[in-house]
């Protein structure tokens, strides 16, 4: 029994296991980084699909329309790569020289002096950005649906104390779609939770790529990894932790409900 208590000791806590642990700071930060800036593009293009102005509205509705069609994994892996070529070309344009290029022997970038090494945390930024762009145009939806139900008599009511347009908006449109929107928002929100499962595909190493790693069969006593196929294992171990992590989101959008409704749902109800 000892000798059981001692391999499990030993073998959660060797140093690729003490990784995995690590990356879930990955999923968090991409799911917290990624659901704000969703809100931040939702609010922008909702604001634009409201617009009085046809070009500004018809900008809001083609990135409301046009990015929810396009699949999650094609999004998540185009702007990355599209982002990362797009600063190596603008590099390119100013160190490299007709020599150089000349001297470069790869197909991409221009010349070896242009590329634009990345790491986890710069991918982790663009993923994050990815996520934002792409749930944002969910949030759009959302928030530009909250905007309209907000009653036109709280609207007139603010425009007779002579509010300026932006006043109107920020002030009071806006405070008071929440309680309308928050629903909504918390969808998109477990959207972008179980979005983070894709981090992998941009070379990040998160928990659902060392799920696979640590869980393949192996047999290798130096590295205190010797097991045959328990990949089950470890993706249970994910399937909980992303349970556990609805069952929390649940209850704070409950509570930011409760809040953002406080003065506002009594005259809803009315």
């Amino acid at each position: 029994m000892s000798e059981d208590i001692a391999f499990w000791l030993s073998y959660l806590t060797n140093g690729k296991h003490l990784t995995w642990y690590a990356s879930f700071q990955f999923t968090i930060f991409a799911a917290l980084f990624g659901g704000t800036l969703a809100v931040v593009f939702g609010l922008i293009g909702a604001t634009l699909k409201n617009s009085r102005f046809f070009p500004l509205r018809l900008i809001g509705t083609i990135y409301s329309s046009i990015v929810r069609g396009v699949p999650d994994v094609l999004f998540f892996l185009f702007f990355p790569l599209a982002f990362e070529q797009t600063v190596e070309w603008f590099i390119a344009s100013q160190v490299c020289t007709p020599e150089l290029i000349a001297a470069q022997s790869a197909a991409w970038p221009p010349c070896k002096e242009a590329n634009w090494f990345l790491g986890t945390p710069e991918y982790l930024i663009l993923a994050s950005v990815s996520l934002g762009l792409v749930y944002g145009a969910f949030a759009t939806n959302v928030i530009h649906g909250a905007l309209r139900s907000v009653p036109k008599g709280q609207l007139e009511a603010a425009r007779a104390y002579g509010m300026s347009a932006s006043q109107l908006l920020w002030r009071v449109h806006i405070r008071q779609m929440w309680v309308y929107a928050l629903p909504g928002l918390s969808n998109v929100w477990m959207l972008i939770i179980k979005a983070t499962s894709l981090l992998s595909l941009l070379q990040i190493a998160d928990i659902v790529l060392w799920a696979d790693r640590l869980g393949a069969p192996n047999f290798l006593p130096a590295v205190g990894l010797v097991h045959e196929d328990w990949r089950w294992r470890y993706y249970l171990v994910l399937f909980l932790f992303y349970i556990l992590v609805t069952l929390l989101s649940e209850k704070a959008f409950e509570a930011i409900m409760r809040r953002a409704g406080r003065g506002i749902l009594s005259e809803v109800r009315g």
